[in-house]
């Protein structure tokens, strides 16, 4: 009767154990799955104006460009388009209201390296030589600003530059009046960043001549060398830095990296709890079968290899247990891909992504811990307890 209730709380605690780790491996493997979402779906937003590399002067706000450069520009293989682009902070007036932001100048060839028809919310795009504009939807809100409003004209003011006192207010500023033809919507913050407007335009008001600049954006093909191609590029304009799309956002992938690290550490100890449960019973299995690991010892079995009894009972208990965890989190996030069981917003499903790498970091995690677990209980078995 001892004996089989001990094999009764043994099993128990086996199950409970595998359990553990079939839960913690479900709830690492959707929570990743899940952060993965988030954090595709934040980028979405933050990235939404950023090209594959941007060319900045390392050296003031601009940069110079002579038609021979843009030649070799040309003919750098791995870029299919590139804009030139300037951004300044100016200041806007529009009946009676001001607001301070950016004003970015772009030439034709913008559409092509960001995708326009994804972020214009109402109206068109700019025209080339024309004074349109396209303005966020957070800002339009601010100043009580419409499309094609003849009646108020928005105007944008620009500092002159120069030395010396200014004698007359007037002549501190470079401004003009604006058409809003064009309204794009992304997020809050986006939303009152930048109005957009013609390269040439903004050269006017910054009084730039036609060959300077703020900076390149650029569109690589789909399997261009990103490293070649920066490296080409700074050998091609001196004094410059080539940023890519997470070093133009390099403070938030910082903050989602480290939110993700923070994630992976809390569920991980959630497992490392269930694996004191494996301990647990791989222990009490050693100390319910010590008679009969002693009869196996003194027929000449090595302390090694009974160990490897409880150590192999161990580790495939937790890659088992990690799998069929791993197996189920797997069907829960498909689903919520397929179905969109869960919402944030009527409209709106909480973003997942099913990915082999969070797969294979929960499978890694799972066996490690395992292994680790399963040779402390085999240490038990020592010489001096068999003896």
């Amino acid at each position: 009767m001892r004996s089989a209730s001990k094999n009764k709380a043994i099993n128990i605690i086996n199950r409970i154990a595998s359990m553990g780790i079939i839960v913690g491996a479900l709830a690492l493997f959707v929570v990743l799955s899940v952060f993965s979402g988030l954090k595709e779906f934040s980028l979405s937003f933050s990235s939404a104006f950023d090209p594959d590399l941007k060319v900045e002067s390392v050296q003031g706000k601009s940069m110079v460009i002579s038609p021979t450069q843009e030649n070799k520009l040309r003919a750098i293989r791995g870029i299919t388009a590139y804009s030139k682009v300037i951004e300044e902070r100016v200041l806007y007036r529009f009946d009676g209201k001001e607001m301070v932001t950016n004003i970015k100048g772009t030439d034709t060839h913008f559409g092509r390296v960001i995708p326009l028809k994804k972020i214009i919310y109402q109206g068109n795009w700019i025209q080339p030589q024309t004074n349109e504009v396209v303005l966020g939807y957070g800002l339009c809100q601010k100043l009580s600003l419409g499309l094609y409003d003849y009646n108020n004209p928005l105007e944008v003011y620009v500092p002159r530059p120069g030395k010396g006192a200014i004698e007359n207010p007037d002549d501190a500023f470079n401004k003009t009046t604006l058409a809003p033809v064009g309204v794009y919507a992304i997020s809050e913050d986006l939303d009152e960043k930048y109005v957009f407007a013609n390269l040439e335009l903004v050269q006017g008001l910054l009084e730039y001549p036609e060959n300077r600049i703020g900076g390149l954006e650029l569109k690589l093909a789909p399997q261009a060398d990103e490293v070649a191609v920066s490296n080409q590029l700074r050998a091609l304009f001196p004094d410059i830095r080539v940023k890519n799309r997470a070093q133009l956002n390099d403070s938030l992938y910082k903050m989602l990296n480290t939110e993700n690290v923070a994630v992976y550490l809390i569920f991980t100890l959630v497992i490392i709890i269930a694996l004191f449960n494996l301990i647990g019973a791989l222990i009490m299995m050693i100390l319910d079968k010590k008679n009969n690991l002693k009869t196996l010892y003194n027929l000449g079995t090595p302390v090694k290899e009974l160990r490897r009894i409880f150590f192999w009972q161990g580790t495939l208990l937790s890659v088992f247990g990690g799998l069929v965890g791993l197996l189920l989190g797997v069907v829960l996030v498909l689903l919520q891909q397929q179905f969109q069981f869960i919402m944030i917003t009527p409209t709106l499903a909480y973003p997942v992504i099913c990915s082999l790498e969070n797969a294979t970091l929960v499978m890694a995690t799972i066996s490690v811990l395992g292994v680790t677990a399963s040779w402390i209980a085999s240490s038990r078995v020592t010489k001096k307890m068999l003896d």
